[in-house]
Formats: C-alpha cells, structure tokens, sequence
C-alpha cells in the first residue's frame, strides 16, 4: 500500500525542523534544531549554508523513522526563510560562501543610491516590493562584488533561496524555486512570472545562475535514494509567510493572517489582480498553481520574537519567553514605557534601514514588569500600524487570523483584539508555516484535490475579542506615535 504521509522541512531563521503529518492535517512527529546566526560586522547577518543543509536533513531522516520508513511517506514539502540568499557549485552542491540572511542591513546604501537615481518606482511596478536590503537582489549584487570566488566560478555559480538550496541537495541536482520565493528576490516579474532581465542586469545578477521558477504544487523531482533508504517525491513549496497563509485557509480576497515568529509578517489575499501598494506595503504572490499566479499585499516587521529572544539572552530580563504573559498580566500598564524594536531598522510601512531601536518613557517608578510589558505591546502597535496601512490600500481586514510561536502566549492574542478593535482567531494547531506546506504537497502529490479540499487540515480556532473602552486604546496609540516620530528623528540626524 503507497504511503499517505506528508514530511514537511520548515527551514526557519533560528532553526530548522522537520514534521510528519497525515492527510487530516493532524501532526504526527517531529524534530527540531537550532542554526547558529553569524554577526560579522554591525548590520551583517549571515548563516552556514552547509549547516542549514545538514540539520535539516538530520531532522528529515529522525522523522522519515518516526513514519517507520520512507515508503510510508507520499511527499515532501519545503516552506523556509524567504529573501536569505546563497551561493553553492553547480558540479559539487557545497556552498562557495555564507549565507546572507533576510535580516541583513549591509545593502542599505546601495538601496539608497539606487532609490536616489530613481530605480523604486519601476522596480516596485514590476516585482511589488522596493528598494530595501532586506530583498535578495541587492544582496546578490553585493556578493557578486565582494566575493572574488563568487565571479572566479563562471558558469558553475548558482544562486537560490533556502528552498532552491534544499532541492538541489535532496535531489542532486534540480535547480528550481517556486513562485512565492521568487517573488522576494526583487528580481522577478510578478506578472509574467519570469525573471525580468533588466532586473537582473540593474544588480548585476547572471541569469544562469538563477533557479527554473516552477508552481507551489507539482511533483518537481525525487529525493536521492540513499537519503531516506527509498526516493521521496517533493511535491510542495512556498516561501514562510505563503505557507502560513495558506495553512490559516486564507484562499479568498480580504482574508488576513499574521506570523509572529522572529519578525512579524501579515498577508492580505487579494486576489488574481496584479496588487500596487500606495503606503508602502509589499504586492506579492500569494501562490502558483497550474501557472496560474495569486496575489497578496504584505507587510513586514522585522522585530518580533526576536525582541522577546533580546530580553532574554542580552538583557537577562527574564528566564524564558514563556513567563512574559504573566509579567505583563501582572502590572495594570506599561508605566508609560515603550519599546520601539527597530534592532535591525525599521520595516513596514517606514522602510527605514538605519533607524535603531528605543525604550523610552523611563522613570525612577519604572521596573523590569514594565519593560517587559511594553515590548509585547510594540507587537500590537506595529500591527496597528499596519492596519491602517492597508486599510489606506484598501485591504482593510474584518479579522485577523494568528500564528507562529508568539501566537501561544493568551495575553499577546488579546492585547492585539484590543488594540486593533477586530476579532482575533488563533488556530488550535498554530503551526500553520509548516501545516501550509503539507497542503501543498498534499495537493501536489494527489492526496487532495486543490487548497480548498486541503484547507479542512486547518482545524479548530479559538477566538479573541476586543474588550477595552476606545479611550485607552487611543491613549496607547498616541504614546506609541511619539515614541515611533523619536525614532524617525533620530534615524534623520544620523
């Protein structure tokens, strides 16, 4: 009898893992482990390619045993970080260099030249993103640049996102990269959905090193045998935000999730329309299928979790991220502290690179609880934030659907219903990066018919509603503006 298991790699920022799950959608294993993040310079972020490669391989066979064996395994689905860049061999698979991670500001001044000659607004039309580092093209233009061993390889460089990696690896040689991903490159037309070769030349990117773009679901190739003990077909990708969102069902125009991971990212499906934002949000492609291409508008905080993560490891404010619901739970407000978590710049919808983080609003009366508080609030701000921004678009969201790690913890669900003044739904299974590559692969691989079947492997959700007076939401979001305007300021003066 044919497997009817999905293994899903979810190959994330600060870790990656594998996870086994059956057609339902129920989650049936899994394995986890930690990646080390590398700070050469201020600005710089970068991870060890061969690392991402090893553990999440080492996490795909623990949980290929867990199903007792590849033959009982239908599909493998690939969701990861998106915009983080690498660089490997074309005839050995090892990587030639680092891997420039998302979050990496080190492109900040080539952005602003190029903004400065007047590049955004084309680009923006064609790919729906803008000039900023966090994009993977600029990072390609730097490397190509800076790394004599990058140009020296020729025709034997090739250049892809964490997925395109894994590919090449598991199946020895495919170079492909589904549309989601593709799409953050800032070198892909999101409307013909090919690489756009003035693009390419404008950031000096060889097109041959470039990956084949391919949809989300589709049986792409076969996982080398002697990987799991059989070949696996790999039949589902998508980049982490259009992964969650599709493991949160949001398959129709106006629905909205949000990931609080180590950012924070919201997506609004927006339909087949190709989507231009006014207020500095982000056109993107929701999914690909038959090579027929959806739309989402996004918007990205680049500091979430991670401010949770700096509390903890530098800070020593407290143990575990687990106790701060408690410690905010436990004082009646912030005592007027705010955290603007602008740690590696500020992202929607400012888009400022070198702004840098504040706490402000300190007193004598003011405690750790306080500074504990307040940095959970900043999550509901920035979504604030966001919110108006696409309500300006015209992508105003009636609810909002949540996930990630930050999801878990009750008191941040209900500080974002208060201060967004909408009804707030938490999946029972909050997984949904990894539960949306399932669904792909699922679909992919003939399990189910399309995403609407696959979404019944969504589940049950819990519900947040807004239970403060419009008084003190508005009290919070002016203190909230001040402290954002002293940022910006400061980020002015240099």
């Amino acid at each position: 009898m044919p497997g009817d298991l999905l293994l899903v790699i979810d190959e994330g920022t600060t870790s990656t893992r594998a996870m086994l799950f059956a057609p339902d959608g129920a989650c049936l294993g899994w394995e986890q482990r930690d990646l080390d993040q590398h700070y050469p310079r201020p600005g710089w972020v970068e991870h060890d390619a061969e690392e991402i490669w090893s553990k999440s391989l080492a996490c795909a066979r623990t949980v290929v045993t867990q199903a007792g064996g590849a033959e009982r395994i239908a599909a493998i689905g690939l969701t990861n970080q998106r915009e983080t860049i690498l660089f490997w061999s074309r005839s050995t698979g090892r990587a030639l260099a680092p891997a420039i991670v998302w979050q990496d500001r080190r492109t900040a001044e080539l952005c602003a030249r190029l903004a400065a000659e007047g590049h955004e607004p084309e680009l923006q039309a064609r790919t729906g993103l803008l000039l900023d580092p966090y994009f993977s093209a600029s990072k390609i233009a730097w490397a190509m640049e800076h790394m004599p061993q990058l140009r020296d390889a020729g025709d034997d460089l090739v250049i892809g996102t964490v997925e395109s990696w894994l590919v090449y690896r598991l199946t020895g040689g495919l170079h492909v990269s589904d549309a989601t991903n593709a799409s953050r490159t800032a070198l892909m037309d999101i409307g013909s959905g090919a690489w756009d070769s003035g693009l390419c030349d404008l950031f000096g990117v060889p097109m041959a090193a470039l990956p084949e773009i391919v949809d989300c679901a589709g049986e792409y190739g076969h996982s080398v045998a002697d990987l799991f003990g059989s070949s696996i077909p790999i039949c589902g990708m998508a980049g982490d935000q259009q992964a969650a969102s599709i493991g949160q069902a949001c398959l129709n125009p106006g629905d909205t999730k949000a990931t609080y991971g180590t950012g924070a990212f919201v997506l609004t499906h927006v339909g087949k329309d190709l989507p231009l934002s006014r207020h500095r949000l982000l056109g993107t492609i929701a999914w690909q299928l038959e090579g027929q291409r959806t739309y989402a508008i996004e918007g990205s905080v680049f500091v979430a979790g991670s401010l949770i993560k700096w509390l903890r490891d530098e800070l020593g404010l407290i143990s575990s991220s687990a106790e701060t619901a408690a410690i905010a739970a436990g004082v009646g407000d912030s005592g007027g502290v705010f955290v603007v978590p602008a740690h590696c710049g500020l992202g929607a919808p400012h888009w400022r690179p070198e702004a840098r983080g504040s706490v402000s609003g300190l007193t004598f009366s003011t405690g750790r609880d306080h500074v504990v508080r307040a940095a959970l609030e900043a999550m509901a701000h920035q979504t604030h934030d966001l919110m108006a921004a696409f309500e300006s678009d015209g992508a105003g969201w009636e609810r909002l659907k949540i996930d990630g790690g930050m999801a878990t913890n009750d008191w941040l669900a209900q500080d974002l219903a208060d201060m967004l003044d909408l009804r707030v739904e938490r999946p029972a299974f909050v997984e949904t990066t990894a539960l949306g590559a399932a669904m792909l692969a699922a679909v992919g691989s003939g399990l189910h018919t399309g995403l609407t079947e696959a979404s019944a492997m969504r589940g049950p959700v819990e519900p947040f509603e807004p239970a403060i007076d419009a008084e003190a939401r508005d009290r919070r979001l002016g203190g909230w503006k001040i402290a954002v305007q002293a940022v910006l300021e400061a980020e002015r003066r240099g």
